[in-house]
């Protein structure tokens, strides 16, 4: 059970490629399966921290890897809908560049100031993981740029300032800080309680 959390992110990662390989190759009847595939990602995320907690096995090595596979997965959610769907991301391009710019700038800021990347698995972070999943679902599914999609756009934006603020406030590099609230707590020398919506 102490190696589940790592088979779990393993798990997450591979669904990756399969995910960008249904899409390179899509056919209709291939939607639901990537789909499904999303919600498995994201299932995945959530066990594997609470696995980890309850088998106190929760390190930093864990949570970076966690973090990293948690982009790649992302990512690779958002090559699919532009193989299926490219007009769409297309016509939205300024946005969605502007949010792979503060990911890029998240990692830059936290890299520069402790040589090491972000990995704050922040309250906002985990619900913009929500919002990403109901977006790509409605976009995959119907070719829709809807109410969630802009909705999820802006939720990555609102979520990247939160991590670089954490980033820019704490005095030293730490993983799982919620918020920059909380961050700004760790500076003052006061005990944070790691509560976590769910413990992905």
């Amino acid at each position: 059970m102490k190696q589940f959390p790592y088979a779990l992110i393993a798990f997450r990662f591979l669904l990756a490629p399969l995910m960008l390989w249904l899409g390179y190759v899509f056919d209709e009847q291939y939607t639901k399966l990537i789909v499904a595939l999303l919600f498995l990602g994201l299932l995945s995320d959530v066990l594997d921290g609470i696995i980890a907690r309850k088998q106190n096995t929760s390190t930093a090595k864990m949570r970076r890897l966690d973090s990293q596979t948690d982009m790649i997965f992302w990512l690779s959610a958002g090559f699919t809908a532009w193989f299926i769907w490219p007009r769409v991301i297309s016509e939205n391009k300024f946005v969605i560049w502007t949010l792979l710019g503060m990911e890029a700038s998240c990692y830059a800021v936290s890299i520069i100031k402790f040589g090491r990347e972000t990995c704050t698995h922040a309250y906002l972070s985990k619900f913009w993981g929500l919002t990403l999943l109901a977006a790509f679902t409605d976009l995959i599914l119907n070719g829709n740029a809807g109410f969630l999609f802009y909705f999820c756009l802006v939720s990555g934006i609102v979520s990247h300032l939160d991590r670089i603020l954490i980033t820019l406030i704490l005095p030293q590099w730490q993983h799982d800080v919620p918020s920059a609230w909380h961050a700004w707590r760790l500076r003052k020398g006061k005990q944070v309680k790691k509560f976590m919506l769910f413990n992905g």
